[in-house]
């Protein structure tokens, strides 16, 4: 059964989102329950080099002996609720719809991770060209949100993805990889991304995970 899709703003509708991230920008709300959407384009800019992420050995066990099953595009609208159930988060009504319709446009997509059955961390973000725009990932059982990312790098590598736009950088981010751009770098990487044709849906099924963690042991 589909969801239905509450009324969109016009700056939110697939096409307008589209051209915003294609220039940079991405909405945010102060909190759930403010209906104004801000745009934002950071003066320094999260990225995840792609050849770079980092498996720490903790991180290595957990991917290979925890009881985890990781899945694509199965709960994008779980993953979306995930994120946003804590108590302050930057997504209200509007954003939420406005990822779903990107989710059914194809230009949307996440990671799930379940343990048992649950889901209890993943990650979700928009396509565009060789762009990945991450917009945030959680975690219900540690290392989840970090089992997810390791996945979704492997998948943005072996789909022809040249750009990780993480918006900001975080510590934990910092720990995974990723470093700080200032714009104008940001921007020169986002034109040359966009000029690429990558295909989220191209490797397929997810790997097994020996066969994930033996591809990020040679590029390490």
């Amino acid at each position: 059964m589909t969801e239905p899709l509450a009324p969109l703003p016009p700056a939110l509708a697939p096409r307008a989102l589209l051209a915003a991230y294609a220039a940079g920008i991405f909405p945010m709300a102060e909190g759930r329950n403010d209906p104004a959407v801000h745009w934002v384009h950071p003066r320094r800019r999260g990225v995840l080099p792609l050849a770079d992420f980092h498996v720490s050995r903790s991180l290595a066990r957990t991917i290979l002996r925890a009881p985890l099953n990781v899945a694509v595009d199965e709960d994008f609208a779980g993953v979306v609720e995930g994120c946003a159930d804590r108590p302050e988060t930057w997504i209200n009504a509007s954003i939420r719809a406005a990822y779903l319709a990107l989710f059914r446009a194809g230009h949307a997509h996440s990671l799930e991770v379940r343990e048992g059955g649950r889901l209890v961390g993943g990650v979700f973000g928009v396509t565009l060209g060789g762009a990945f725009f991450g917009e945030s990932m959680f975690s219900r059982r540690t290392d989840a949100s970090k089992v997810a990312l390791a996945y979704l790098v492997d998948r943005l590598r072996r789909a022809g993805f040249a750009l990780f736009d993480t918006q900001f950088l975080t510590p934990h981010l910092a720990r995974l990889g990723g470093v700080e751009i200032d714009r104008d770098d940001y921007r020169r990487r986002l034109r040359r991304a966009l000029g690429l044709e990558a295909d989220f849906a191209a490797p397929g099924p997810v790997p097994d995970p020996q066969s994930m963690m033996q591809r990020m042991s040679q590029r390490s």
